[in-house]
């Protein structure tokens, strides 16, 4: 009821108010929602609901992203990946880092818990709306694809903590890790995509499924790919990211899912709700136990060094081979690419494969299944605040000397008749601006530009039939105005009030003056 409020006055995201409302409601303060108290199942929950959570996201991130974007910029992507995680895992397990604050954990252990936090997550999407669009898309398809890849990661930790022979270890993690579960996982999720693609343009084409049963799919299609890949033992996270690239790798997934907001409405819900989940699930008791070795301090100071050494380094070395990232100010908003969901998952499934920790511990291992997730919590807690914060911080004392206000919709004005969209009451008056009115029976379609008669009127005044093909591009309106000027739209002699409406294309670029389709003059009645 006070979201606009929170967000746009106080610019506080749904990541920091959902994991603060969590904490609200959960054991150490309101006592209403504890997820630690159902017992020998609550790891097992908190992995299924991560699970979920996780595959919902990586798949709409999948579909989301433009047609065949993996394959022309599987460059930028490998260089942003691989090398950034590899570093990241190295550095933070190091014995300048974690084994130093910990000297209780061997290498490998350290290697575990880093493990945890090499992913990012698919709610950065969050935290980066005001980030330019190709910037956003390859920070998404980049937290997409390492939350699959960290369990490689995460495997040759726990295959050296449990196995006695390093062979062993090396070669069930090359043949387990690798073959099966990532390069399998990432085949059989790009096969049901595709498959699904196919049968649901057969299924369109004769006319066998509407298009409430396409936006369906962003939930069905999920669910059922992290099913049958978790089944099968495969990576199931990649295998989602797979099935929804695949899915919309030729457009036609994404043409009848357009214009609606269903898929971001499930996404923003199950994202707030993990993170309340999150917030209640923190384990604020162990962040300080004599016997674990825990304490607040070194948990503050291997916060602070993650949040510096993680991705800085790598990222500013390869940003020039990344041509996405024109400067090395771009690639500053890579740098500290918020650590939630993923992390808990991850730090959920090690505990699957370790014993159950006796009190004390009594062994490497156990020690370790008694740290893993006190020193990952405290790291995602420290992450969503910094991360989370950091918007309102930057935004103090800061002068807004412009505005850009961007209405994505579709509206059809038909004879004259029915409500009018709220943002037109808003159109400050002023005289001048004369011209003729929307004939009664003309339909108007603002997003795409286009009337009821397939014309798009340009910048001379001439008509011109608009290629078929892009005729349902997305386009965004744009008007802009100075802090403190309003609108400078007016009403006509003829009683219309006209608004001069600036298109934007999927891609986020703005016709420039060389287009051939400048701007579109939408004429509204006034209001009476």
């Amino acid at each position: 009821m006070v979201s606009l409020l929170v967000k746009e006055k106080m610019y506080i995201n749904e990541v920091v108010l959902g994991t603060g409302f969590g904490v609200i409601i959960g054991p150490y303060m309101a006592n209403v929602f504890d997820p630690r108290s159902w017992g020998s199942e609550e790891n097992r929950i908190t992995l299924e609901v991560m699970r979920v959570v996780l595959a919902t996201g990586l798949f709409a991130v999948g579909v989301e992203l433009p047609c065949a974007y993996m394959k022309d910029h599987a460059k930028s992507l490998l260089v942003m990946v691989v090398p950034t995680m590899a570093f990241g895992w190295l550095i933070v397990s190091s014995k300048s880092v974690l084994h130093f604050l910990f000297p209780q954990l061997d290498q490998v252990s350290a290697l575990c818990i880093a493990a945890c936090l090499t992913p990012t997550d698919p709610a950065v999407n969050l935290l980066l709306k005001h980030v330019p669009v190709d910037i956003r898309r390859i920070i998404s398809a980049e937290s997409a694809a390492n939350d699959g890849l960290a369990y490689p990661f995460l495997a040759l930790a726990l295959y050296l903590t449990v196995e006695t022979s390093t062979r062993v270890a090396i070669g069930k993690w090359f043949l387990v890790g690798w073959l099966y579960q990532v390069i399998l996982g990432t085949i059989l999720g790009a096969i049901l995509g595709l498959l699904f693609s196919k049968l649901m343009k057969l299924s369109h084409h004769k006319g066998f499924i509407d298009r409430e049963s396409y936006i369906a799919q962003y939930l069905a299609l999920s669910i059922f790919t992290i099913g049958l890949a978790s089944t099968l033992g495969t990576d199931d996270l990649l295998a989602a990211f797979a099935a929804g690239s695949a899915i919309s790798w030729d457009g036609h997934f994404n043409v009848q899912t357009a214009d609606d907001s269903f898929s971001s409405v499930i996404d923003y819900v199950l994202n707030c709700g993990c993170f309340i989940y999150i917030g209640a699930w923190l384990p604020f008791d162990s962040y300080n136990s004599s016997e674990l070795g825990l304490t607040p301090w070194r948990l503050v100071v291997l916060m602070i060094a993650i949040l510096v050494l993680r991705r800085i380094p790598p990222l500013l070395l390869l940003y020039r081979f990344i041509p996405e990232i024109a400067s090395w100010k771009e690639a500053l908003v890579l740098l500290g690419i918020l650590m939630g969901v993923s992390a808990v998952f991850v730090s959920a499934l090690a505990l699957t494969r370790l014993p159950v920790p006796a009190t004390p511990p009594e062994n490497q291992a156990q020690l370790l299944a008694a740290t893993i997730q006190p020193i990952v919590s405290f790291i995602v807690l420290g992450s969503i605040i910094v991360h989370g914060l950091s918007i309102p911080f930057f935004s103090l004392g800061r002068g807004v000397h412009s505005r850009t206000l961007s209405l994505s919709l579709t509206w059809t004005r038909t004879r004259g008749s029915g409500p009018l969209p709220d943002w037109v009451y808003y159109v400050r008056r002023s005289e001048g601006n004369g011209g003729p009115p929307v004939a009664p029976d003309t339909a108007v379609d603002i997003e795409r530009g286009i009337d009821n008669n397939d014309k798009t009127e340009e910048s001379d005044g001439s008509d011109s039939v608009p290629d078929q093909t892009d005729s349902r591009r997305r386009l965004t309106i744009v008007t802009r105005c100075s802090s403190g000027s309003g609108f400078g739209f007016g009403d006509n002699p003829s009683g219309h009030t006209e608004v001069a409406v600036g298109m934007r294309m999927p891609d986020g670029d703005e016709l420039d003056d060389k287009s051939p389709v400048q701007t579109k003059q939408v004429r509204f009645p006034s209001p009476q």
